[in-house]
């Protein structure tokens, strides 16, 4: 990108690397500058380069957090060859969630997610800050009542992500209905038998790129829809990653899932809390996991209510009901 076909009106910095090595520059970009790119979609900003000069273009905050990150980076080239894996392992040592405010986050941070067949909106401020966390932290999660979007919102990002290159591949998967998977009363085999559990990410896949289109995608193992069993043992980098209805995991389940997530990916994790299908005295993965990772730096929670709910009027008088009804019983107890 020329420094020209920038908005100069926007907040910027100029930033000048020496020695001006050619070598050393061509290594802190990277090939075709992904490395640049990188730094641009974490942060959120524009970076343009003629030469040693560098032009940084965004909200203040990302800005010197970007000028300070190329620095560091142009630093290591002097000893070291730049991969991407550094890129990432440098901005997590920056900090950088740490040093980004809410407020620039926000500003940075979609509502709405464009893909090819149509733009997907948030619809109220909850569905808007989930689209704003997943846009800007590894893993999240999203936790409520059924029809309030957290899933088909993140099946949206997913999308997007894969149609801009941003990851290599989508991984949706579901645990089954028990815990345990004991499936075997049904034909065919593992994925034959938690295939109609996955029909909802299925649905959401067909309406935003084509029923033909995702059959090739699944064809080329770029879009994989599996139970949540098939993660085991596996990490997956640069990969949008999806685990719908978490509610229904163990303890073990979920961690485990989430011990998966690798370089250049991104997780994010669905479930509603009120209809955990687990046996009888068995945990919920999701809220155990609530009351561990409730703060930790670089993970997301975005708690949705009745309010959002975008179904038909009646759903969200049932689940207001339903509610209701659970919160007398408490209060009886």
């Amino acid at each position: 990108m020329a420094l020209s076909e920038l908005d100069t009106a926007s907040i910027s910095t100029e930033l000048t690397l020496t020695p001006a090595d050619n070598r050393r520059l061509a290594n802190l970009c990277g090939q075709c500058d992904e490395h640049l790119r990188q730094i641009e979609n974490r942060l959120g900003v524009e970076i343009a380069s003629r030469g040693n000069q560098f032009q940084i273009i965004g909200s203040s905050r990302p800005v010197e957090v970007a000028r300070r990150l190329i620095q560091s980076l142009f630093d290591t080239t002097a000893t070291e060859a730049i991969t991407p894996h550094q890129v990432h392992l440098s901005m997590q040592d920056s900090s950088i969630d740490a040093l980004l405010t809410d407020q620039a986050a926000e500003e940075k941070s979609p509502t709405q997610v464009e893909i090819r067949r149509m733009v997907i909106k948030g619809r109220g401020p909850n569905q808007q800050r989930y689209l704003r966390n997943v846009a800007s932290h590894d893993i999240n999660f999203g936790i409520g009542p059924a029809g309030t979007g957290k899933t088909y919102l993140a099946v949206a990002c997913a999308v997007a992500a894969l149609e801009q290159e941003r990851v290599q591949r989508l991984i949706l998967a579901r645990p089954a209905v028990e815990a345990g998977e004991k499936l075997g009363f049904l034909p065919g085999d593992l994925a034959q038998k938690v295939d109609p559990y996955l029909r909802p990410l299925y649905d959401a896949l067909y309406e935003m790129l084509g029923f033909e289109r995702v059959g090739k995608l699944i064809e080329r193992n770029v879009i994989e829809v599996a139970p949540l069993a098939f993660m085991r043992g596996r990490t997956l980098n640069e990969a949008f990653i999806i685990l719908d209805e978490a509610q229904n995991t163990t303890p073990e389940q979920i961690k485990m899932f989430l011990t998966r997530v690798g370089f250049g990916s991104t997780a994010v994790v669905t479930g509603d809390i009120t209809q955990i299908d687990l046996p009888r005295g068995s945990p919920s993965g999701l809220r155990h996991v609530l009351n561990i990772l409730k703060g930790v730096e670089g993970i997301s929670f975005t708690f949705f209510d009745t309010r959002d709910v975008v179904r038909h009027a009646l759903v969200k008088r049932i689940v207001s009901a339903y509610e209701a009804y659970d919160n007398a019983m408490h209060t009886s107890e």
